[in-house]
């Protein structure tokens, strides 16, 4: 069966996407820095008959993103690497002025080095896959100017150049990022806790992402809602 590693994967984005892959039968390799809910969620997901492997620990950390390799090449290999796992900078936001600079290195080593880390470890994997493919959560805040957004905003939208650049590099790999689109996450609310808007549930965002899967359109970004809408 196809094994994908799902970083970020035992609330939210993650785990929805991880329990969609799980029904269909993918082998998981999954993180997160939290390992009371990171096994709540692993023993959840092998209820639908996969292989499930939980590995807690923070993503920066090289030796944890080599586990995360090792695990999935025990099982048989990488199909799928899903750069999940996000830190804001500040929480709650604030403006670039109050931005405290260790908050946004620790940003930009989340969103931007450790995920390129995790590829370049996978990548040997990845280009042996019959159909390799690496999947990176962006963020609208890449594109547009937020107010409070300065600093996750930026670590995204540096995610985002290493992901095109991925794709030109590796042609034989499908690499997209996707902007997801409000969702109803931990981490919206960390961020901007004085919002009580209603936000999606991060599973409607599902359908997006295995469309990608299924149909394997050339690398780049994507929206979720145009994903969700046919388009791109």
């Amino acid at each position: 069966m196809p094994v994908a590693i799902i970083t970020g994967a035992s609330k939210g984005l993650g785990r929805a996407l991880a329990e969609a892959l799980a029904a269909r039968g993918w082998d998981l390799v999954l993180d997160a820095r939290t390992p009371g809910v990171l096994e709540e969620t692993a023993a959840a997901l092998e209820a639908y008959g996969t292989r499930v492997r939980a590995l807690p620990g923070d993503v920066t950390d090289a030796g944890h993103r080599a586990a995360l390799v090792a695990q999935a090449r025990r099982l048989g290999g990488v199909d799928l690497l899903v750069g999940n796992a996000s830190a804001l900078g500040a929480e709650p936001l604030v403006r670039l002025e109050e931005l405290p600079l260790d908050g946004l290195r620790r940003a930009l080593e989340v969103n931007v080095v450790a995920a390129l880390g995790l590829v370049q470890e996978a990548l040997p994997l990845l280009r042996a896959a019959p159909a390799g493919a690496v999947l990176a959560i962006s963020s609208d805040a890449a594109a547009e100017a937020y107010e409070t957004w300065g600093g996750y905003g930026a670590s995204k939208a540096a995610l985002d150049q290493l992901v095109a650049v991925l794709g030109v590099e590796e042609p034989g790999l499908r690499v997209w990022a996707v902007d997801p689109g409000d969702m109803a996450t931990d981490l919206y609310a960390a961020a901007v806790p004085d919002d009580d808007d209603p936000r999606p549930d991060p599973a409607s965002v599902v359908p997006a992402l295995l469309r990608l899967l299924d149909e394997r359109p050339a690398g780049g970004r994507y929206g979720a809602p145009a994903l969700l809408g046919g388009g791109r």
